[in-house]
């Protein structure tokens, strides 16, 4: 038994080994070779603890790209700091996808299906073509959400089409395929459509005659459409993409829930998550347009936003175009969907009651909210190190007043001593 043991042992060391072997090590060279390939960079500093926890997610990274043209590669910016500076190295980890000339830093999660998908995208042109009606089939398997332009590439619907494609490139799929292809499958209502696929759906953009006739206008009212239709139906909203969900000018509606550090949340928890998800799922012909759901399992984000502690499971839903937020009267627990769904109208109909806002007020007590959290924070996490670092500075502090108001008497006493003595004389 501790034969096999020191075996496994061995063998999960030596692929350990594999794994960080295919990461690039790079140096001050890069500069010159940079425009040569496709690359997917990481740049570190040994110091920084993010960089070090993400040492294995990197490794994995490039294990999954490795049989493809994208080098994945990393680079220690506390040696080589003349490539930090050439490529504009503001913090550490920054990820950033360079193909020649072309940069774009990564800014989503930090996970290898997300980073791999991520560079795969970067690495393609910006508009792929559809040549066969089976691969849509395969198109469908493997992306969740795509976008795509149906008929002959000309006029101004198709160029502004391929504009944007590069533009949000780094966060959604684009193809382009023929009116024959897609006619039997995706059954466009034109000759010349732009649609998106997102989980197992099809939603067309719908212009009007005098929108298409008017460049401009079509080319604003294309963006927002895009970017209001590039995310799933109920993704996950973190730090990371909640503030391109708010460019969605959609209702934001968040289920709220902690997850532990396995990224599991208690039965309570998920029952209540699976109820807001098969609400949009039941009605999104009705309810995507207005309404974007999603979850969060970070109840910190959740408790910035309220600027309240929030009990989880907890429901908000926040309006991306005034920064207000709802919170239902009722307890999320023992609401039912049709509780829900009462709410979300009331919402939408401008019934139901409004909090925080923009305003300055607002901002000022969100940033006194926030920062008492993080004191609150750190001193559940290291009280000892939370007093030395507020502790220290109040301490010195102490002693300039103190030193200040002792000079100040001692000042006083060297000015009435003369007096006492030419009364004794």
């Amino acid at each position: 038994m501790n034969l096999f043991v020191g075996v496994i042992f061995i063998y999960l060391i030596g692929l350990n080994g594999v794994l960080t072997s295919r990461v690039l090590e790079l140096s001050d060279k890069f500069i010159d070779i940079s425009s040569d390939g496709v690359w997917f960079v990481k740049f570190y500093a040994p110091w920084c603890a993010h960089c070090r926890r993400m040492e294995p997610i990197w490794a994995h990274v490039a294990q999954a790209l490795y049989n493809t043209p994208i080098k994945v590669a990393k680079v220690d910016c506390t040696r080589f700091s003349a490539v930090a500076t050439h490529f504009k190295v503001r913090a550490y980890p920054t990820i950033m996808f360079i193909k020649g000339e072309f940069r774009h830093e990564y800014s989503g999660e930090r996970v290898e299906d997300e980073m791999v998908n991520y560079a795969m995208r970067m690495a393609q042109p910006a508009v792929q073509k559809v040549s066969h009606a089976d691969s849509l089939g395969y198109l469908k398997e493997t992306h969740s959400v795509f976008f795509g332009y149906i008929g002959k590439q000309q006029g101004p619907l198709w160029e502004l089409f391929a504009i944007h494609a590069e533009k949000y490139q780094a966060h959604s799929w684009f193809y382009a395929l023929s009116h024959e292809i897609a006619k039997s499958n995706l059954k466009p209502p034109n000759e010349t459509a732009v649609f998106v696929y997102k989980e197992e759906e099809v939603f067309y953009f719908q212009p009007t005659n005098e929108l298409i006739q008017n460049k401009d206008n079509l080319n604003v009212t294309l963006n927002k459409w895009i970017n209001s239709e590039r995310f799933g139906f109920f993704p996950k909203i973190t730090r990371s993409n909640i503030n391109d969900l708010m460019d969605t000018e959609k209702y934001i509606v968040i289920a709220v829930v902690s997850e532990n550090k396995l990224q599991e949340i208690t039965q309570t928890e998920r029952d209540f998550k699976d109820m807001i998800e098969n609400i949009i799922r039941n009605r999104k012909h009705e309810l995507h347009h207005r309404f974007q759901f999603g979850w969060m399992g970070n109840p910190e984000l959740a408790n910035s936003i309220a600027m309240s502690e929030l009990t989880v499971p907890h429901l908000i839903v926040l309006n991306s175009t005034t920064s207000h937020h709802h919170i239902p009267d009722d307890d999320p627990v023992l609401m039912t969907p049709e509780a829900v769904s009462m709410f979300l109208d009331s919402i939408h109909n401008q019934m139901a009651p409004t909090y925080g806002g923009n305003s300055l007020l607002v901002r000022m007590y969100r940033g006194f909210f926030e920062a008492r959290t993080t004191l609150i924070n750190m001193w559940r996490g290291n009280p000892v190190l939370t007093a030395l670092v507020f502790g220290l500075p109040l301490g010195f502090l102490s002693l300039i007043c103190y030193s200040i108001c002792c000079a100040d008497i001692l000042d006083a006493d060297e000015d009435e001593t003369p007096d006492t003595h030419e009364k004794k004389d």
